[in-house]
């Protein structure tokens, strides 16, 4: 296996990154956590859902998503990340991939439940004013993987997988 050494601050800036997109997300704030894509950026979150595009797109396609999963449920959902892989490119983007847990939480529940188990797939650019950005996320699903380009659109739109 070739390992690959990045530097310290970016790893940490990536980290940092995904805490407060996941903050956002949790949080219902979804404007907030679209706005950490560039604007034509690409967002596959759920096995047999189109990916949504462009920030408006991604926010109005959480806002939906949320409200036909969870419309009268009171659950807590929270991500977490672990085993965080970047690999900077020479072409300026950066691919990072790691895996989530997903735990949701209910009133008066103590047993919180894990749904789903995922691998992710980013790639992220650097921008000069914004910071880090999304130009693309790919959620594969453990208990319902996808083949690459099974959702149309999906073929060929600069994801690592």
């Amino acid at each position: 296996m070739r390992e690959v050494t990045v530097p310290p601050d970016l790893y940490a800036r990536i980290q940092q990154f995904h805490a407060t997109q996941m903050h956002a997300l949790d949080g219902g704030e979804f404007d907030a956590y679209a706005a950490t894509f560039t604007e034509d950026g690409e967002f596959r979150h759920t096995p047999g859902r189109a990916p949504a595009r462009t920030r408006a797109g991604i926010a109005e396609e959480l806002r939906a998503f949320h409200r036909e999963r969870f419309a009268d449920d009171p659950v807590q959902r929270r991500h977490w990340f672990n085993m965080l892989r970047v690999e900077p490119r020479s072409d300026g983007e950066i691919h990072a991939t790691f895996y989530v847990l997903v735990v949701a939480t209910r009133p008066g529940v103590r047993q919180p439940e894990i749904a789903p188990s995922c691998v992710v797939h980013d790639v992220l650019v650097d921008d000069p004013e914004d910071g880090l950005l999304l130009r693309s996320r790919w959620v594969e699903h453990d208990w319902q993987p996808e083949p690459v380009g099974a959702v149309s659109g999906t073929a060929g739109s600069g994801v690592s997988r």
